[in-house]
């Protein structure tokens, strides 16, 4: 559900962003372990719904638990040195339900980090970047675009997998 139309900021950023997550489910249901793992774009084969799901779970956990909460990587996230940059897709063995149900958890985990920044707050892990730690707000709204920019990539497959378009029942 859209958030309503004259809510303040943050109610307005996060119920965007929780929009958006929620239709992320929406745009994999009835599909077929098959097709959520097919690959259907030639030059980019790790762009499958299955490979977005688990990107858009670390995605989360990389700027809400590490960057804005300050969480180390202590080996939990598929990020390695040396590894592939998009080691996250690389998902082919793993059910979507599970991709799902950890995507789920992840958003959960966000809300509740979030929850506990002002908006003017900035990332708790030191020198992420040069340019200096980004707000609260900047990562509620970079959220905002990554999940968006991904959820085309989704309608794009899926109409490619098997025609289905739109998402029906979202206001």
């Amino acid at each position: 559900m859209r958030p309503p139309l004259t809510a303040d900021e943050r109610t307005q950023l996060t119920g965007w962003l929780d929009h958006l997550r929620s239709i992320v489910r929406t745009k994999c249901e009835g599909l077929s372990e098959t097709d959520a793992h097919r690959k259907v774009l030639p030059a980019s084969p790790l762009m499958t719904v299955a490979g977005l799901v688990a990107h858009l779970r670390w995605v989360e956990y990389s700027w809400f638990s590490m960057n804005l909460l300050g969480t180390p990587d202590e080996g939990q996230t598929p990020w390695k040195e040396g590894a592939h940059p998009d080691a996250e897709m690389f998902v082919d063995d793993v059910p979507l339900a599970q991709l799902l149900d950890e995507y789920d958890a992840e958003c959960k985990r966000s809300r509740d980090i979030v929850a506990g920044f002002e908006l003017d707050e900035v990332e708790r892990a030191a020198g992420l970047r040069d340019n200096g730690a980004a707000s609260t707000r900047y990562v509620l709204c970079h959220l905002i675009e990554e999940t968006a920019r991904h959820l085309g990539h989704l309608d794009i497959i899926r109409e490619l997998l098997d025609g289905a378009t739109g998402y029906e029942g979202m206001n």
